[in-house]
């Protein structure tokens, strides 16, 4: 399928509404001065004094790990700073903009001097990690949630931190030509997505512009020492998510209720119909709320086990459905009831089980799954490779961009069948098994057992002996196989969020490959860990984001780091 680049053509399913007419700019005594501020071009000084705002705002971030299972639970436990103490405000698609709003002055003292209610006037510079928007008062960094890149808004500051203020859109007096009207109807509640008020062209040029900023400001690396390419986006960026863990819950009239907590709440907002989920994936969530309403299943808690969570995954290519029901008790109140009912009326769903999570974390699976029928595993392609997936294997969420990302991956390996190849935060060997037709010899590393067995599961299935899967961790194994002899020529990582482990990056400096593939899903982290290899040696020959994500503000890169001396 044609790559959607950011300087191509089309933009997808999401094409502009007309822009709105332009809000007539205030004259009121006193804002000049706010306004010239708004307008002044962010310097050296303020990346210098921002750098510790989105250190707070990583750190915010709960680490992920390879249970990619768990990854939306624990989403949930990083409401941000920014979105504290009030609801969000991304959509904006109509703003307050009443006469007692525009009678409260605007205020023009000191950033350290404002107070929550004051009125400020910003300029939007790009878009933050959560997807808010970001601009300077007085130098001073503001995030704020709905506001899109060269937007001027009037803004009722919510927050004031010592590095940070937080803010709420009054009034939007100069609007941005990529603003649109959310698809959504609950896009302002749900959480899952950040960007659905900006059309598509923009949010690959804003993901673009996060790159630049993580690589200025915590590589040292202006845009023109950053080897960048263009992105590579989706020509039909919606509709593309494999897989939903929704939680269940009641309705507030009453009823059953699948979907997701609005953020910083535990208010559940039901999702049917999500814009960015396989259509098969919801459809068959919409039954099977249904069918647990009309069996009598319990939700949330219960003193005889209830449900908790539902979680769906659709293999695209056959359109056949892996269902986990995530309870507090192995057998709980209509769970049988509910199987019998789903076999009969949903042919498509193949496989059954039950997970038990009698924990109180935000985490959605517990240790313990059972199969209550049909097969073990759901089987899935991606290109040429088949993969056996068990209900807590992770596995990529978006198929159609898991290629290209892949393909960079091996692009960046540089492969001619005589290398040997460490992919050090492995999983479930996806990567490895994509580089293995091409490398003499692929090992991964990955400290969870499960996701080990399912590696060597899919080595198997797809008849790949160069391909072999080690439990254990990359900056323990690594010295060790150095010691015997084995020397890669390509180490690969693709690690959480929070980036790689320090002792990891310690080694590929002592063990120097003459290639380093970083898949990442965090710019800020990436850049931090590549500042630690350009010192030890490597240079950058590219960068490359990929739009994993549409409607989100998340952006995968794959980067190529080559060892300074070594054949590039």
């Amino acid at each position: 399928m044609r790559e959607h680049r950011r300087n191509g053509a089309g933009s997808g399913n999401g094409r502009p509404d007309a822009p709105g007419r332009k809000d007539k700019r205030s004259t009121e005594p006193g804002k000049g001065a706010a306004h010239a501020v708004a307008k002044r071009e962010r310097s050296g000084a303020d990346r210098a004094g921002a750098t510790k705002v989105h250190d707070d705002a990583d750190r915010a971030e709960a680490k992920w790990g390879h249970d990619g299972a768990n990854r939306a639970g624990v989403k949930r436990m990083r409401a941000g700073a920014d979105r504290a103490g009030s609801k969000r405000v991304r959509a904006a698609a109509a703003p307050r903009a009443s006469g007692r709003e525009d009678a409260v002055r605007i205020a023009d003292a000191a950033a350290d001097e404002l107070r929550p209610g004051d009125r400020i006037v910003v300029t939007i510079k790009r878009i933050g990690i959560n997807g808010e928007g970001v601009g300077y008062y007085k130098r001073k960094a503001v995030f704020v949630p709905g506001a899109l890149p060269g937007e001027v808004v009037k803004a009722a500051v919510t927050g004031v931190d010592p590095n940070r203020l937080t803010a709420r859109i009054a009034e939007i007096e100069k609007r941005s030509p990529h603003r649109v009207r959310p698809a959504c109807p609950v896009y302002d509640r749900c959480g899952g997505c950040q960007l659905q008020h900006m059309d598509y062209a923009g949010q690959l040029t804003a993901k673009e512009e996060l790159v630049r900023e993580a690589f200025a400001r915590y590589a040292g690396l202006e845009e023109a020492e950053l080897p960048l390419r263009p992105i590579i986006g989706m020509d039909e960026p919606w509709r593309y998510r494999n897989k939903a863990q929704l939680q269940a819950g009641h309705k507030p009239g009453g009823g059953l209720a699948l979907g997701l907590y609005e953020p910083g709440s535990r208010r559940l907002v039901d999702i049917a119909g999500c814009a960015v989920q396989h259509p098969a994936v919801s459809a068959a969530a919409e039954r099977i709320r249904r069918l647990a309403e009309r069996a009598g299943v319990p939700v949330g808690a219960g003193p005889d086990g209830a449900l908790r969570t539902v979680v769906l995954r659709v293999a695209p290519e056959s359109g056949e459905l892996q269902l986990t029901l995530v309870a507090s008790a192995e057998q709980f109140p209509g769970r049988d009831r509910l199987v019998e009912a789903i076999r009969r009326e949903l042919p498509q769903i193949t496989s059954i089980s039950v997970n038990v999570n009698r924990g109180s974390s935000p985490l959605v699976f517990g240790e313990r799954t059972r199969l209550l029928w049909g097969r073990p595993d759901l089987e899935t392609r991606l290109g040429d490779l088949r993969f056996k997936l068990s209900p807590r294997a992770f596995f990529q969420l978006n198929p159609e961009q898991t290629v290209k990302l892949y393909d960079l991956a091996r692009e960046a390996a540089a492969l001619t069948g005589r290398e040997t190849v460490v992919d050090a935060y492995c999983g479930t060997g996806t990567i490895a098994l994509w580089l293995a037709p091409h490398a003499r010899e692929v090992r991964g590393i990955e400290t969870i057992r499960e996701a080990v067995d399912d590696a060597e599961r899919n080595a198997r299935l797809n008849g790949w002996t160069n391909a072999r899967f080690y439990v254990g961790r990359a900056e323990e194994l690594l010295p060790r196989w150095v010691k015997q002899g084995f020397r890669p020529d390509v180490i690969l990582v693709d690690p959480p969020r929070t980036g790689c482990d320090s002792a990891l990056l310690r080694t590929v400096a002592d063990v120097k490959p003459a290639r380093f593939v970083y898949v990442s899903c965090n710019p800020s982290t990436l850049a931090k860990d590549c500042r630690v290899l350009l010192d030890a040696g490597y240079r950058i020959e590219w960068v490359q984001p990929v739009d994993m994500f549409p409607q989100t503000s998340h952006v995968e890169c794959v980067i190529l780091l080559v060892r300074k001396g070594a054949d590039g």
